[in-house]
């Protein structure tokens, strides 16, 4: 009887299979159809491949799976057979692998260094769809392979965990940069992943050998875990129609020891290897005399640090993505509020979303029938927002609308959705509003709500009654500076903060001094405020909110130049007068909260930009 797979890889080099997706390419396969639904169409085809590898000296196969997410095979309108897609890869490679020979199932990044592509709650499902099915079949263990960056690796890895037991494979794709996608250095990202309870962590894709006996060169004395390696056979080069790698067979057989010397127990190929690559690494190793792995040095030892220094803790939808709280505490961080249409189309809002988010927006908050005023549910716009853009929904829910029941039954549709970030407010009452004859209810309070809200993140329902698991809400209070007696309405904010609250959203405020008095006023205070800045869009727009809106007032020098003027000069001077307020803000605060007048939220998107230029931020081509 063959041992288990951790057995295995202590006392050996195990050979791995080379590449799936170019080698069937070459097999006349073209480029841009599923080849994972082949498990299903042409499954003698796949295990002929898989054990074309075997025979050439594979004892790790990987099964035909490393697309066969909802995501990916959607595209092919195979979303409704990833279960079936993957167990079938796993039975394929089992019947190729034989009594001797294991098989991992082979799970890639969904993200593919696209960051901004898909929300932290949509890869959660799709990676746990895909690993229960794999499951089901009982592999070996599992492979995630080509990760980019740490952060989605991460998530990937603890859905692995939640579900089973069986050894994980982690294997991330970088560059000479020998760092992450989301910039962590080699060692950074090896701890990581080590804590989330890796079995082996190594490298393919993206580069050749070279590349990543570089990239592993930089982990030498700092390494715990044992390390796989599967390299491409070089860069891809067109030639005469056909896409060819150069890296030969036997390079790769001459590369072999050197990374089993390196710490290596995994060695097989990517993107462009043949079961003559894999031939040439068996040769090469058969004789192999495994070495302990490296003793870490005494810096490696130093260095130990918990995953959450680098990743939040992922507990459900919420995914690994640091919370705004986490953020703000680093660097300047934005918030920009996009009222929900008040009719049935969406569309506006979310071109405005999608800007927003190219422009760099850290959050998006959707308010809760602001001004009493009927708009769509913010609930349904942030999975919405969530889901199409990626970007984080931060939605206000009001005391106003709802009784004790509804609330309730609100938050726990937001913990189902993944929308984790909430605003608790008051609400304006319903007789302000456009339905004047409706009812406020104000079962709770504002410091009520927040109580509330963090006895469901205790798992303690509003009755009392325990849940089965906890909420995981980072929770907003709102906060009016535009007052006569700012200590007032600190000492307000304060019972605000001892109820529960992690963060602060100010009003719009429209005068420098006022910004530096509450930054005097509030520096006591131990969680971040986002300090509330809305572009004015005419001298109307002016007059209206500081004479009519509760909680707003403008200083007599910013009513006065913005008097008498419309359209696009009004506009021009309102994002002029924001940039000033900007400025006055980003001193004092590394939050900022922008609301965005009207849907115009081109005026937005000048203001998001000019607070990444200040602050010498450049985006990533990949998130604009």
């Amino acid at each position: 009887m063959k041992p288990d797979l951790r057995s295995a890889w202590e006392n050996n080099v195990l050979v791995g299979d080379g590449a799936m997706g170019t080698f069937l390419y070459q097999k006349g396969f073209p480029v841009g159809i599923s080849y994972e639904e082949l498990n299903l169409t042409s499954p003698e085809v796949i295990e002929d491949v898989h054990r074309s590898y075997i025979e050439a000296g594979s004892v790790l196969l990987e099964s035909n799976t490393y697309s066969a997410n909802y995501d990916k095979l959607s595209k092919f309108g195979l979303e409704s057979k990833v279960a079936e897609i993957n167990r079938a890869g796993i039975r394929i490679a089992r019947t190729a692998a034989g009594e001797n020979g294991y098989v991992v199932g082979a799970v890639g990044s969904i993200r593919a260094g696209k960051r901004a592509n898909l929300s932290s709650a949509e890869l959660k499902r799709f990676f746990s769809q895909q690993i229960a099915a794999l499951l089901e079949e009982q592999p070996d263990g599992i492979m995630l392979e080509t990760f980019y960056d740490v952060e989605e690796l991460h998530l990937a890895l603890r859905t692995v965990r939640k579900l089973s037991e069986l050894p994980v494979i982690c294997q991330l794709a970088v560059d000479d940069s020998a760092r992450t996608l989301d910039g962590l250095t080699l060692p950074e990202a090896f701890r990581i992943l080590e804590q989330d309870g890796a079995d082996v962590i190594g490298f393919n894709c993206n580069t050749g050998p070279n590349g990543i006996k570089r990239a592993l060169g930089t982990l030498q004395g700092r390494l715990v875990l044992p390390v796989s390696i599967y390299p491409n056979a070089g860069v891809a080069d067109y030639v005469d129609g056909q896409y060819r790698y150069g890296a030969s067979p036997e390079y790769f057989g001459q590369m072999a020891p050197v990374f089993a010397d390196m710490g290596s127990r995994i060695i097989g190929g990517c993107c462009g290897t043949t079961p003559r690559h894999i031939a040439e690494i068996s040769a090469a190793l058969k004789e192999y005399e495994v070495k302990p792995l490296p003793e870490p040095d005494e810096h490696t030892m130093a260095e130990r640090i918990s995953v959450h220094e680098h990743l939040s803790e992922d507990d459900g939808q919420g995914g690994a993505e640091p919370t705004l709280v986490d953020l703000v505490k680093e660097r300047h961080t934005v918030i920009v509020e996009l009222d929900p249409p008040r009719d049935l189309d969406i569309a506006k809002f979310m071109r405005g979303a999608e800007a927003l988010r190219r422009a760099g927006a850290d959050a998006l908050t959707l308010a809760d029938n602001s001004l009493a005023v009927t708009r769509m549910s913010n609930m349904a716009l942030g999975h919405l927002v969530q889901a199409r853009t990626g970007l984080r929904p931060l939605v206000h829910i009001a005391c106003r609308d709802r009784n004790l029941i509804g609330t309730q039954s609100h938050l726990m549709g937001f913990d189902a959705l993944g929308i984790d970030h909430v605003l608790a407010v008051t609400g304006d009452p319903a007789r302000f509003g456009d339905l004047p004859g409706s009812s406020s209810i104000y079962d709770l309070t504002s410091f009520e709500i927040i109580r509330m809200i963090r006895q469901l993140n205790d798992g303690v329902a509003f009755s009392g009654k325990p849940l089965k698991q906890k909420a995981k809400f980072v929770i907003g209070a709102a906060f009016n500076p535009n007052v006569k007696h700012l200590d007032k309405a600190v000492e307000r904010l304060e019972k605000k903060i001892a109820s529960g609250a992690d963060y602060i959203m100010t009003q719009p405020v429209y005068d420098p001094e006022l910004i530096a008095r509450i930054a005097k006023a509030t520096e006591h205070l131990d969680i971040p405020i986002f300090i509330g800045i809305m572009p004015l869009a005419s001298g109307r727009n002016a007059e209206y909110l500081h004479n009519e809106v509760p909680g707003i007032q403008l200083s007599a020098e910013v009513r006065s130049r913005m008097q008498g003027l419309e359209g696009e000069a009004g506009r021009a001077e309102g994002v002029l007068i924001a940039k000033e307020l900007l400025d006055a803000a980003t001193a004092h605060f590394n939050g900022i909260y922008l609301i965005t007048p009207f849907m115009f939220y081109d005026m937005s998107v000048q203001l998001l930009e000019y607070v990444w230029a200040k602050q010498g931020r450049k985006l990533s081509p990949l998130f604009r």
